[in-house]
């Protein structure tokens, strides 16, 4: 029994330490803020989270919610839009019709990533239970 609480305990701080950490401006690589500051100028007011290895600003922009991860090092890895559930592509919002009628969308959005790329992005849910499904614009699933 002592084990199984141990074990249980130990895996307790692991998810814990796996989820993004907010952070201050102060504690973000200036590599990081310089590249924020070069590709989103006119936004003033974000917010900042560790992700793994890479930092994360969340942000208003145009009058929608943003989010951009980048590394240490300075490279922007994505941006990401949220959108309504509506404004995903047709096809995307048939394949979870079809293939998530169980699940509950409960948000949507559209990621730019550095090699060019679009996905978009549904956070479905089911029995409690979320998760993050990834599209490409055709519907299918894609990777992460």
């Amino acid at each position: 029994m002592k084990t199984l609480l141990l074990t249980l305990g130990a895996t307790l701080l692991l998810v814990g330490a796996a989820q993004a950490q907010k952070m201050t401006a102060a504690q973000v690589p200036a590599a990081v803020k310089a590249t924020f500051k070069a590709k989103f100028p006119t936004v003033q007011r974000m917010t900042w989270e560790k992700e793994d290895v890479n930092f994360e600003a969340g942000f208003q922009l145009g009058g929608k919610t943003m989010s951009a991860v980048i590394t240490p090092a300075g490279a922007l890895q994505e941006t990401e839009t949220d959108l309504r559930v509506s404004e995903l592509p047709a096809a995307v919002r048939a394949t979870l019709a079809r293939d998530y009628k169980a699940y509950k969308v409960n948000e949507a959005a559209t990621i730019a990533r550095a090699d060019g790329t679009t996905v978009y992005e549904a956070e479905v849910a089911k029995g409690g239970k979320q998760q993050d499904v990834l599209f490409t614009a055709d519907g299918k699933v894609a990777p992460r």
